[in-house]
């Protein structure tokens, strides 16, 4: 039986009535063509066209048709649609009608970083951690009123909103999710949930899943769930700590219990790699104007290029476990980035440093925070970008990062940037009323 007949086979057996195509565009945004069982055999051989014009930053209408195939490997049933009439989902690569992978896919981008990581030898694992809030809907709109009032780790009746994210992380777990961890974050109405690190294309599909999952789960609470970087000022933001690992051969290619710290040559190679081009790294992972409203200090965001075993004020953290655990963290993402190119612009960058053997600089074991804009300065700590189009500008100038992200991505992006900059910009912010028109 072939692998199409075997799908095609499950599919009836689960009940399915209808499948949704789900993708990724340029901003992250995971979207979706529905299509009833009866064109699943379709869908699994020759792919369902779709007009790519009218996704952010995907083609321009004289060359709109793509064609959308189905990853076999990620077929899920939505655990929250009756049992009578399932709804099952696949992700999809996306493809030009030519039979080519489109250039825009940022699936595809991924992939492609992830072959070239493989002609080295290595596999790439991430580990995210996704921060998100759950706040009140008022008149069925979402609001910033908060629903419950719980600290980091704290349990009912204080955390109110235990039920859902009990119920998001049934659903998650429905689906095919190893969830590690669920627990109720430093900020008010915040929370965080934490997924079992693997192979970087698998936990980048399970990101937007994630965030899909979350927000359906909690509009059915009643609740509005938002990743956005700095919904409230004056509190913790959302982060999406990224945890990374190369292996090579079944073995982790970070870890050497003979060298200092028990960290491989490796390791040290792809954290300069990535502390190198983490100014541009930002724009992709941090994509939004709000995402800079987090990375300042005092919130235990990291705004300081610099790496440490322990440090948790180091933009790159080596977490204390080694052996098959040995990873670094990349603390400055936040949630509202698109994880396949954010990954492949984490991975191209290690892998420079390590074709380059390149070195980084001594680890930072003070509180950066702590320490004066001189000592900063002496020890050669320099921060990340401070508004998106700072960051932007980086990205564009950033040949490797460019390059691996391909010309359709990078001008999409320095696109929507700019956009968004000049609307943001020309804005007038309650703010500026508040300060000014009295005054003046």
């Amino acid at each position: 039986m072939t692998e199409v007949a075997k799908m095609l086979e499950k599919i009836e057996g689960d009940n399915v009535k209808f499948i949704r195509l789900q993708f990724s565009d340029i901003q992250g945004q995971i979207k979706n063509v529905a299509i009833p069982v009866k064109q699943a055999e379709k869908a699994l051989t020759d792919g369902i066209s779709f007009d790519g014009s009218s996704i952010e930053g995907f083609a321009r209408i004289e060359e709109s048709d793509m064609v959308l195939k189905p990853d076999m490997d990620t077929y899920a049933l939505l655990p929250w649609r009756p049992k009578e009439a399932r709804v099952a989902r696949f992700i999809c690569d996306v493809y030009l009608p030519n039979g080519k992978p489109f250039e825009g896919d940022p699936r595809y981008v991924l992939k492609k970083t992830l072959a070239e990581a493989a002609e080295m030898g290595f596999s790439f694992n991430t580990g995210p951690e996704c921060e998100f809030f759950l706040f009140k809907m008022v008149n069925g709109e979402p609001s910033i009123e908060f629903k419950d009032h719980g600290g980091y780790f704290d349990l009912a009746p204080t955390d109110l909103a235990e039920d859902v994210r009990r119920d998001i992380v049934l659903a998650l777990t429905d689906m095919g999710f190893d969830v590690e961890a669920s627990h109720h974050e430093v900020a008010e109405s915040q929370h965080e949930i934490d997924f079992k690190y693997g192979d970087a294309l698998k936990t980048a599909d399970n990101v937007v899943t994630f965030r899909f999952v979350t927000k359906t789960i909690a509009l059915m609470n009643g609740l509005h769930a938002t990743f956005m970087a700095k919904p409230v000022y004056g509190i913790n933001g959302n982060g999406m700590h990224v945890n990374c690992s190369l292996f090579k051969e079944g073995e982790n290619a970070f870890f050497d219990p003979e060298a200092p710290l028990q960290l491989s040559d490796t390791s040290m190679h792809f954290i300069a790699g990535v502390l190198n081009h983490s100014k541009s790294i930002t724009r992709v992972a941090n994509p939004t104007v709000n995402s800079y409203k987090r990375l300042v200090p005092g919130y235990e965001a990291p705004v300081y290029i610099a790496w440490s075993a322990s440090n948790r004020t180091a933009l790159v953290r080596v977490p204390a476990p080694r052996g098959k655990s040995t990873r670094i963290e990349l603390r400055s993402p936040d949630p509202t980035c698109n994880p396949y190119l954010t990954f492949a612009a984490i991975l191209a960058a290690g892998i420079e440093g390590i074709k380059k053997e390149m070195q980084p600089p001594a680890g930072a074991a003070k509180n950066i925070f702590a320490m004066s804009e001189d000592e900063r300065t002496k020890s050669h700590i320099e921060t990340l970008p401070c508004d998106l189009i700072t960051a932007n500008k980086h990205f564009i100038e950033d040949e490797l990062i460019c390059k691996a992200l391909g010309p359709h991505i990078v001008e999409g992006m320095n696109n929507i940037a700019k956009l968004e900059w000049d609307s943001f910009r020309t804005a007038v912010h309650p703010w500026e009323v508040e300060q000014y028109l009295a005054r003046y």
